[in-house]
């Protein structure tokens, strides 16, 4: 075994020394979304048989579709649930980010799957059975799992009902963000994959899901960012609709969520008035050199400031906690713009994130990984491991400073309960009830 191979695990088992407060788990699930994770033959055929890999927006894999040669696009699991091992691992969901370079790698091994990390057993993995609309087709063919996949350990129904961006380009597309691109490898690799979901699409499919389904607890309607018209419409006149027509057929049935960019108060009102439980104006990344140069396109047609002050706008239309913008936790630190030291990159993003908790507001985080098919993602490696464990840190205290309850929409907070499956930031937050 080679030293830079053994080093992976001895990193995982130092930061899990250093920080006796992070628990291992979410120690190793950060290592395997920046990492990503390789799959045996033998573990692939049986993942095959359980829930696939939807690819509901973006890739977050680490090679590109042409790169793949066991077909692992097609075979692969949406998530992962490791759980027991050596390490006792309570139960952590993990999204499947691909790499056949990793030093993780699922395995089967005597009847059982398994995570090893350079042959190192790490924790057993469980696959979740696809839900029986997944199953389905409409009457045109189309599979009802392209229209409306699930997340989350089937918590999150996941509505990208504009797979595009027109952010177009190197100089607009946000740098970390491989939207465009996917569309384009789905497409090409033959995998049905709708450019713009119809409303009545929407609601035949949330019809069968809503008879069928026991599982979901919430939606969320998302896409690419509108700068111009999208079938005549603007982004708020484009993207309400769906929540709209959603919320009027079953009301409540689910919680609803919307992510769009930073909008106007009054048009953040529009999407309170038709239903709509929780906003997300995705803010990426706290630093203002970074953000005018890695989300140039945000910068551009929005600007930093006048998107701050829309967060704070949207928190007198909606609960600030319902106000919920996306960071991408660990692109402070990427090449060649971003931090070169860890203490750096947290500290910039621990201001961020006090100045929003300071009014009330919730962010999250997405776990950054290289995507190769985006700007960042040709020839560099994730953040160290150290920033995002610190980056946990950082957000569970500051949310602890100012007595925020865990963001609601994304299931139950804490260790062996959490379901986000992008981020550790649920699972390092206490629990909300005893066991």
């Amino acid at each position: 075994m080679s030293e830079k191979k053994a080093s992976a695990l001895d990193c995982v088992e130092s930061l899990a020394t250093r920080y006796p407060d992070i628990h291992i788990e979410a120690i190793f699930k950060e290592d395997l979304l920046r990492r990503g994770m390789a799959w045996s033959r033998e573990a692939l055929d049986v993942a095959a048989r359980y829930k696939p890999k939807a690819y509901f927006i973006f890739s977050f894999d680490m090679v590109p579709i042409a790169q793949m040669d066991q077909g692992e696009n097609t075979k692969a699991p949406e998530e992962i649930r490791l759980v027991g091992g050596p390490y006792r691992f309570h139960p952590v969901v993990v999204s499947v980010r691909l790499n056949p370079a990793s030093p993780y790698r699922v395995e089967a091994r005597e009847g059982a799957l398994i995570l090893a990390l350079d042959g190192h057993a790490v924790a057993g993995v469980e696959l979740q059975r696809s839900p029986e609309y997944y199953r389905r087709t409409f009457a045109n063919g189309k599979p009802i799992m392209d229209i409306c996949p699930t997340i989350g350990w089937g918590y999150l129904l996941y509505l990208t009902v504009f797979r595009l961006c027109q952010y177009f380009g190197a100089q607009e597309e946000c740098q970390f963000c491989d939207i465009n691109e996917n569309y384009r490898q789905q497409k090409k690799a033959g995998r049905p994959y709708t450019s713009v979901k119809t409303i009545e699409e929407i609601i035949e499919a949330l019809e069968i899901i809503a008879s069928t389904d026991s599982e979901s607890r919430a939606y969320t309607v998302t896409g690419g960012s509108v700068t111009s018209k999208l079938e005549g419409k603007s982004e708020v006149e484009f993207y309400l609709r769906y929540p709209e027509a959603i919320e009027k057929r079953f009301p409540r049935r689910w919680i609803s969520k919307v992510v769009v960019q930073a909008l106007p108060k009054e048009e953040v009102q529009r999407l309170r008035d038709v239903g709509v439980q929780i906003y997300h104006p995705n803010y990426e990344i706290w630093d203002k050199r970074l953000f005018e140069i890695i989300c140039a396109g945000k910068a551009r047609f929005i600007g930093r400031e006048e998107w701050i002050c829309r967060i704070l706008a949207a928190a007198t239309v909606f609960e600030p906690e319902n106000v919920i913008p996306n960071f991408v936790a660990g692109i402070e630190i990427s090449k060649p713009h971003g931090f070169t030291s860890v203490d750096d990159a947290v500290a910039s993003t621990r201001e961020g994130l006090d100045f929003f908790m300071s009014h009330g507001v919730s962010p999250r985080f997405t776990t950054w990984c290289p995507e190769p098919l985006s700007v960042l993602g040709k020839g560099q490696e994730g953040a160290p491991l150290e920033c995002h464990v610190r980056l946990l840190r950082a957000y569970r205290d500051t949310r602890a400073k100012y007595r925020l309850p865990a963001p609601p929409g994304y299931g139950e907070p804490g260790l062996g309960r959490a379901v986000f499956s992008v981020s550790s930031f649920m699972d390092v937050l206490p629990p909300t009830s005893p066991n």
